[in-house]
């Protein structure tokens, strides 16, 4: 506890560090109270009760209640996450953007332009659907101007939204668009702990009790995935420079066990709702068609969890293929006077690697799918609904990211001022700053 206190003290001791804290609790409570203003013409106690369920439940959770609120803020920063996932995957596609990807700082902002431009007319779409989830009895006077107006303060809501984790980046502690996501996410876990003491009662404190500690298991287990990391041996030449000699240098390229992040839960989330909406075109003819409809409604059914835990481990190799490129890896080490030992440069390193990064892949993506569907499970043995979502899928992975990245970037500032870190014993496994090769 001493060294917690003296920790606490050392950060802000830091005047810099001090000032980007400040800010970055000034600009997300800017967006908390966004959050809370509902849309003009909306009558928010005309609402739906109790919140949205299925794609939009999960949606919901990710913006902290603002969906389901109907504020201006209705749609957050998700457009932002759909465009930028679009431009990643044009980068492996079309020639431009890979050329774009290659040229550095210049090309990054390119694609952050383009990102940006393309907010634009996904976040307008998206709107229109949103406006057809409002309680037709909420909307005091529904008609074209109604709408046209809506789109362009979601719209409005989303750019502003970007603009904050733009200062957040830049003015604050760790990346803004995910410290906005996960605020939305940790905003409503106080009311989900509350809500699950309430449902469980005073004769049900030791199943809470062990509730509490299967979570923190759980949170454990998502730590590990996240910064476990397959260190593969680098060996530099000797270097000659003038009169002097540099010894060899011996480093590490690291391979993440989870090298996809939550990307594969995204994208396998997305296409579950498929077979439902399918089957509720014929399921009034087909009592098939009826029962996969019903089946596929209910993330707990046995059915539902296994095709989603096999399209998630199936995204899991398909998104860590188009992020880790083993042949660049194999180039970058070759330009520079580098290679992994008992292997020859070239081709063979770039074999090599791509072998050792499929083995570890797949207990990756086994993992990952476990903890997407924990949730379904939690639900099943009683967990409220509200709660069981912190027991693992998107949410837990992306508030666990997010944390370690902003403690990451905390420590850096009490290094570099000459104060210990966060760990009395040493950084944090993954976040060590030991001589790494980062060839990718």
């Amino acid at each position: 506890m001493k060294k917690f206190i003296e920790t606490i003290k050392n950060i802000f001791a830091i005047e810099d560090l001090r000032t980007r804290i400040f800010n970055t609790l000034f600009f997300i409570a800017i967006y908390r109270l966004g959050s809370y203003v509902v849309l003009p013409g909306v009558d928010a106690s005309r609402l739906k009760q109790g919140g949205a369920e299925g794609l939009f439940g999960i949606l919901d959770t990710l913006l902290g209640g603002a969906f389901s609120h109907a504020s201006i803020f209705a749609l957050g920063i998700m457009p932002y996450i759909s465009a930028s996932i679009v431009l990643q995957l044009l980068t492996i596609a079309v020639p431009y953007f890979q050329k774009l990807q290659k040229e550095g700082e210049s090309g990054r902002k390119k694609i952050n332009q383009y990102t940006r431009i393309l907010t634009i007319p996904i976040v307008m779409a998206q709107s229109i659907g949103f406006i057809a989830t409002i309680n037709a009895e909420a909307i005091i006077a529904p008609g074209p101007f109604f709408t046209f107006s809506t789109m362009l303060i979601i719209t409005a809501g989303t750019l502003f939204c970007m603009w904050l984790g733009e200062k957040i980046t830049d003015k604050g502690i760790g990346n803004g668009i995910s410290m906005i996501i996960m605020i939305g996410i940790v905003s409503r876990f106080p009311g989900a702990i509350i809500g699950e003491a309430a449902a469980k009662g005073m004769r049900g404190s030791l199943i809470f009790l062990i509730e509490l500690v299967v979570l923190f298991l759980v949170v454990m287990a998502v730590i590990v995935l996240t910064q476990a990391v397959r260190r593969i041996p680098v060996q530099y030449a000797k270097q000659v420079g003038g009169t002097t000699q540099l010894n060899a240098q011996r480093q590490f390229i690291p391979l993440k066990v989870n090298a996809a992040g939550v990307m594969p839960i995204i994208f396998a989330q997305s296409l579950m709702f498929v077979p439902a909406i399918v089957a509720s075109v014929w399921q009034a003819d087909s009592d098939f068609a009826a029962a996969v409809g019903q089946k596929f409604s209910d993330y707990t059914s046995w059915q539902y969890n296994v095709v989603f835990a096999t399209l998630i481990i199936v995204f899991t190799y398909f998104y860590t293929a188009i992020s880790v490129n083993p042949n660049q890896i194999a180039d970058d080490l070759k330009r520079s006077g580098g290679f992994v030992p008992g292997v020859k440069p070239g081709r063979d390193t770039s074999e090599h690697i791509d072998e050792i990064l499929t083995h570890i892949t797949l207990p990756g993506a086994i993992v990952l799918a476990l903890i997407a569907i924990f949730p379904a499970l939690a639900l099943l043995a009683g967990v409220t609904r509200p709660f069981s979502a912190f027991y693992g899928g998107t949410s837990l992975i992306i508030m666990v990211g997010v944390v370690l990245d902003t403690l990451n970037q905390v420590e850096s500032y009490l290094l570099m001022r000459h104060y210990d870190g966060m760990m009395k014993t040493g950084k944090l496994r993954g976040r060590s700053t030991q001589n790494v090769a980062l060839a990718s």
